[in-house]
């Protein structure tokens, strides 16, 4: 089996316990606020962030050497995380995976004034027609647009700002800095915030917890071996298979349909975003390659981990 076979079966697979991972958030978000949800699972996600202090051998303090840059990708990644678990809680997981497919289009804008990018007409076709697909998923003035679009938009747009942050600082920072500042994050606001919105929680429900924090890694522990065995431009648009997993949970636990305009909108999105990859996959330089280079989802309290994690994989390789 190639490489690049490996890479997308590893990404298949990663994506396809993702998105398990979400039906469970969907599942507790129609009992629980995403505030509590948020907390739980980053509590739960300690003992993992433990064990990967215990193994960074990196002679070096926690004090991260790009402040102003990690203090906006906290706060991006602290808001992103909110958003999509309230989106994944009040929507149609098929819609809410179209909307945060906007992310690699807004990661393209981000890259000119972040990055220092040139981004060449081509390309700006590609993000101006992905956008359009957004349009096409939201309809708006046809349908009433609910809180939980917006949270599905916001969380997009954090998810785009953090990822292009880490693609700025992420070889100056360690990656448990990368790592514990968004979660120290989530536990102190979510954790100040609980007390207005607390509902007591049942052990199977508390599992279920564990199991958001336990899929995250895994899933995520996979996204690294995908992009050690293949290429990225092979990798990259495996993410977009969560669009099926959402329309077989969906329909299978929720009773929910993909209705036509999604369907349109979620395709138009997919294709610009798979274009702008390839776009960058012949430019060859990886500094001007933000989307390429992104390899992990929307971030969430769950997932923002994993480009740190991935960030330890590539040092590692590049001291070899």
């Amino acid at each position: 089996m190639s490489g690049n076979t490996k890479g997308a079966l590893f990404a298949l697979l990663a994506f396809a316990i993702f998105s398990t991972h979400d039906v469970v958030v969907k599942v507790l978000g129609g009992n629980y606020s995403p505030i509590q949800i948020v907390f739980f699972s980053v509590l739960l996600s300690f003992p993992w962030a433990t064990i990967m202090l215990m193994r960074d051998a990196t002679a070096d303090t926690l004090l991260p050497k790009h402040p102003w840059w990690t203090a906006l990708r906290t706060v991006a990644a602290v808001i992103t995380g909110v958003s999509a678990f309230y989106a994944f809680s009040v929507l149609p997981m098929a819609q809410v995976y179209a909307i945060l497919f906007a992310a690699p289009l807004l990661i393209t804008i981000l890259a000119i004034p972040v990055l220092g990018e040139t981004v060449r007409i081509r390309r700006w076709v590609a993000v101006l027609v992905g956008l359009i697909g957004v349009l096409v998923v939201l309809r708006p003035g046809q349908q009433p647009l609910e809180p939980g679009h917006l949270a599905a938009l916001v969380a997009a747009l954090g998810g785009a700002v953090a990822s292009v942050i880490v693609r700025k600082i992420g070889r100056d920072e360690r990656p448990v800095v990368l790592m514990l500042y968004p979660m120290a994050a989530n536990f102190l606001v979510m954790g100040a915030a609980l007390g207005f919105v607390y509902k007591p929680m049942p052990v199977e429900h508390l599992g279920l917890l564990a199991i958001i924090s336990i899929f995250g890694l895994i899933a995520g522990r996979f996204v690294i071996a995908a992009y050690s065995a293949g290429e990225a431009v092979i990798v990259a648009p495996m993410q977009y298979s969560q669009i099926l997993w959402a329309t077989f949970y969906g329909f299978l636990f929720f009773d929910e349909t993909i209705d036509v305009a999604t369907a349109i909108g979620a395709a138009i999105i997919i294709g610009s975003g798979i274009y702008i990859v390839l776009r960058e996959s012949r430019g060859g330089n990886s500094s001007t390659t933000p989307v390429l280079r992104t390899r992990s989802r929307t971030e969430s309290p769950t997932s923002f981990r994993i480009s740190s994690l991935i960030r330890l994989r590539e040092r590692r390789q590049e001291s070899r």
